[in-house]
């Protein structure tokens, strides 16, 4: 919590217990009292919530930030439940119907208590913390109980947060988790060919990554940051006849759509010695089943995911020839339609980009000490040896040999004065999502060129996507003075 808050990022931790009675209980009056989790909960929450380091950090009531989920009998009050009745099912209701407002900083709420494993419905993305107080007996309970926290988690504004440094699940198991553990790899290795190997490792393997102190102040860092740290914004410019010309090609050129079909397969279950197997009997696929649907205002539709006008799709779907399939499939002709569409819009506004610098507005210093890593090292990382050239003191986390060998020719190549890997929160906003560059280098020859760069394996096939960010990035960079963009490239030689 301490660390998230100033990110805007609500923190939750569930706690999977055995009995509804340890966290709560009815006196002889039928009142609900404390149960000995939630005393032993306040009891230790409180001496920690004192402690100086989290003064102010958390401004409510004991009780208000721990509650217990639990199904309800006729009287109200709270029991055990195996998560299949009905009660439970009203239970996960309210849960899902208030996961939003779970989400809200401003809600108290941080601490819930469960007695069975919430179902797959429940998807509050932001469980950071799982502890379970209970044996669970069946592997699906204990799969659906790790899973609540498997989620990206959000900001207050509702955005996906992809920083793997702060999408990391803490699970304080019993001491039958490790078993089970080891059980669920390898059935997920079976099923799924997912090689765990090297893979799991020690939470106390972790290394910090440290920043060479002072190097906010070094002029050779300052050279460069100087001249791109600065936000911009972005505006573009299209022809109407060309995104109607060019997206109504894209749409003839879409698979054809098929009505929707009832596939029947019938097998014939054969049990020998060796085991239990099938046999193919038939295979059956029939679309003339006979229900009629409404067409629904497939202009409104396109146009809430495009955010182009009526007459414009109209247009557009007038001109591709493929109107009619629209009465076959009106889901799929709308979907495919949407995508191609996108697409097209898309490299017809990367074409037409402009940026311009938001005033005085820039990624503040303060940006490198507030967002601190803490990394498994591989095969990938780059242990620095050369302070004076990076910002870094011990470590680069990079992810692929491309970029660990781009590190190790930056190092020791005598043309290059300083480098250092982007950090994660420098992004390029762009009309596909925002973009986040990889190296910024000083080269030294005759005269000091300033580089901004994208590695990328020779010969890698780049995404549509990919290939339209890094077009962004070419035209970001052009308002900044002395800076040149490069990319994709794969070794520091292609720099010049």
């Amino acid at each position: 919590e301490k660390f998230y808050k100033g990110k805007g990022i609500k923190v939750l931790s569930l706690f999977f217990i055995d009995k509804v009675k340890n966290y709560r209980e009815y006196d002889a009056n039928g009142t609900p009292v404390k149960g000995k989790f939630a005393g032993w909960f306040e009891e230790i929450y409180s001496q920690e919530i004192a402690k100086p380091a989290y003064g102010g950090l958390l401004p409510y009531a004991v009780d208000e930030v721990h509650n217990g989920y639990f199904s309800q009998d006729s009287k109200g009050r709270v029991k055990d439940t195996e998560g299949e009745s009905q009660a439970d099912y009203d239970t996960y209701k309210l849960i899902m119907q208030d996961k939003e407002k779970l989400l809200d900083p401003e809600i108290p709420l941080r601490f819930i208590f469960s007695h069975s494993a919430l179902r797959e419905g429940w998807d509050s993305p932001n469980v950071f913390q799982i502890c379970t107080l209970n044996e669970t007996k069946s592997e699906i309970k204990k799969r659906q109980e790790i899973g609540r926290g498997l989620r990206l988690s959000v900001n207050q504004n509702g955005e996906r947060i992809f920083d793997r440094n702060i999408n990391k699940l803490t699970v304080i198991a019993n001491e039958r988790y490790e078993d089970f553990a080891k059980a669920l790899q390898k059935e997920i290795q079976e099923d799924c060919g997912v090689d765990f190997s090297g893979r799991v490792k020690n939470r106390g393997g972790r290394q910090k990554v440290n920043f060479r102190k002072g190097f906010e102040a070094d002029p050779k860092f300052l050279q460069i940051w100087e001249k791109i740290k600065f936000y911009t914004r972005y505006s573009v410019d299209y022809k109407t006849d060309e995104l109607i010309f060019t997206s109504a090609k894209a749409v003839k050129n879409m698979p054809e759509t098929k009505k929707s079909a009832i596939k029947s397969t019938k097998k014939k279950v054969l049990i020998t010695k060796e085991g239990v197997d099938g046999m193919l009997v038939s295979d059956s696929i029939n679309d003339d089943y006979g229900i009629r649907f409404e067409i629904p205002d497939m202009l409104a539709y396109i146009q809430a995911k495009t955010e182009l006008t009526r007459h414009t799709i109209l247009e557009i779907l007038k001109k591709s020839g493929k109107l009619g399939e629209v009465f076959l499939n009106p889901q799929l002709f709308m979907d495919n339609a949407v995508g191609v569409i996108k697409e097209v819009l898309c490299e017809l506004m990367v074409d037409g980009i402009k940026y311009e610098k938001i005033g005085d507005k820039i990624y503040e210093m303060q940006l490198f000490e507030d967002n601190e890593l803490e990394i498994y090292l591989d095969q990938f990382t780059f242990a620095v040896n050369n302070q004076d050239k990076t910002i870094y003191e011990n470590y680069i986390p990079l992810d692929s040999s491309v970029e660990n060998q781009f590190a190790r020719d930056c190092e020791s190549s005598e043309d290059i004065e300083f480098y250092f890997k982007l950090p994660f929160w420098f992004k390029i906003n762009t009309p596909i999502g925002t973009y986040n560059p990889d190296w910024a280098v000083v080269f030294k020859r005759e005269k000091k060129i300033y580089f901004v760069a994208e590695t990328k394996g020779q010969g890698q096939e780049l995404r549509g996507s990919e290939k339209l960010k890094i077009k962004c990035g070419t035209e970001h960079f052009k308002k900044f003075e002395d800076v040149r963009f490069k990319g994709p490239i794969s070794s520091v030689s292609e720099l010049v």
